[in-house]
């Protein structure tokens, strides 16, 4: 498997993420830097993703608590907050999106916002 489709295959679920991982750890000829940019890229993203639906869930639970013991308004915050964490997800998947096509195409995007950092967050990688 060459770099452009370990990138490639690094997007799709942390299945993918993982077996890109592997392989790209245990090629004999070294690290392919191009899949280890990506690697780096969809980790960041992942841990943002998972990071967001955690919280999600955390303040909807506590609002469907509240609901349930009837404290006035909760309903309102619970919908608020899934729609705020709905348009969260849409920019989760364009951010996605962008990382893919760059790999597909060749080229080292960073995640906008995030890039520069999960590169050096996550440089061992």
């Amino acid at each position: 498997m060459d770099g452009k489709t370990r990138a490639i295959v690094a997007h799709f679920t942390i299945i993918g993420w993982i077996i890109a991982l592997i392989v790209n750890n245990s090629d004999n000829q070294g690290k392919d830097e191009f899949a280890s940019f990506y690697i780096r890229q969809m980790l960041g993203l992942l841990l943002i993703w998972l990071a967001l639906q955690m919280f999600r869930g955390f303040l909807i639970s506590g609002f469907s608590i509240g609901g349930s013991i009837g404290l006035p308004g909760t309903g309102i915050y619970s919908l608020f907050i899934g729609s705020v964490f709905t348009f969260l997800g849409i920019a989760m998947f364009i951010l996605w999106v962008l990382s893919l096509v760059g790999a597909a195409g060749g080229e080292k995007k960073l995640t906008p916002f995030f890039g520069e950092y999960f590169q050096d967050w996550f440089k061992s990688l």
